[in-house]
């Protein structure tokens, strides 16, 4: 019995794709401190939309729109 692989098929929605894990750059590593700057919360603008970053009673963080 002869067994064989499908055919890859490349479209536009799978042209891109991201690149091998050991080509990727590594993420940038910014601290919750540096990004409070001694408060508990900061508001980000990404996209012309305002989201609120925020630390919790139980000390987490918590990110809304």
């Amino acid at each position: 019995m002869h067994s064989s692989k499908p055919a890859l098929i490349q479209d536009a929605a799978t042209a891109h794709v991201r690149p091998p894990v050991s080509m990727a750059q590594p993420a940038r590593r910014i601290t919750s401190e540096a990004l409070l700057q001694q408060g508990r919360e900061v508001e980000i603008e990404h996209s012309g939309k305002i989201y609120r970053l925020r630390v919790t009673q139980l000390n987490k963080l918590i990110l809304t729109a």
